[in-house]
């Protein structure tokens, strides 16, 4: 057993522990208290499990599971973007990349690589696996906002067409969980859940 390997990689597991604390905006399926971002990747990986048969594409369901569980740790540093920020535009991607080397970088370096790179893959989103993670990143946050008549939506005053802007990604990696997602989106707007522009 190599000593040092173990110390790095115990070093790195007790750094992510702060992602608990990171709180996002949605919440919970019919409640009050918002989400973290370890129950937000953890939830993701449990639908990329389930709902791996509506990829697109032949997919890598081990990368699409590690993709989600590693896509937020960066914002251990970098803090968590409201997905409708209009002055960030959920883009903080230097800030991100330099959270995510010091980050990963705790770990031995072939683990760091490692990690670093399937982090890029997600958010570059030209692979299969990298798609379909970030369907379900999109799809996520959608129903939890219509299981709470709104939510986040009603609270931030999001419109139709900005979360139709923002969601329609969501068939890049799954037409399937696209043609759901649209119903819920269109079905926000009948229940006034979601104001047309």
């Amino acid at each position: 057993m190599n000593a040092d390997i173990l110390l790095k990689q115990i070093e790195f597991i007790k750094e992510i522990d702060k992602i608990k604390y990171i709180e996002r905006k949605t919440k919970l399926f019919n409640s009050d208290r918002r989400e973290n971002d370890a129950e937000h990747s953890w939830h993701l990986a449990m639908m990329a499990l389930v709902l791996a048969e509506h990829a697109n594409e032949d997919i890598d369901i081990l990368k699409v599971i590690k993709m989600v569980l590693i896509h937020d740790i960066v914002e251990i540093d970098s803090g968590d973007i409201f997905f409708y920020d209009a002055d960030n535009g959920h883009n903080n991607t230097e800030a991100e990349l330099k959270a995510a080397k010091r980050i990963f970088g705790i770990l031995p370096a072939e683990q760091a690589e490692e990690l670093i790179n399937i982090w890029l893959e997600f958010e570059d989103a030209e692979t299969a696996e990298a798609r379909f993670a970030k369907s379900l990143d999109r799809f996520e946050p959608l129903l939890q906002n219509y299981s709470n008549k709104g939510g986040t939506w009603q609270e931030f005053d999001v419109s139709h067409d900005m979360v139709y802007g923002m969601k329609r990604i969501i068939k890049d990696g799954s037409s399937s969980i696209w043609q759901y997602a649209e119903k819920f989106i269109n079905d926000s707007v009948d229940q006034g859940y979601l104001k047309r522009d």
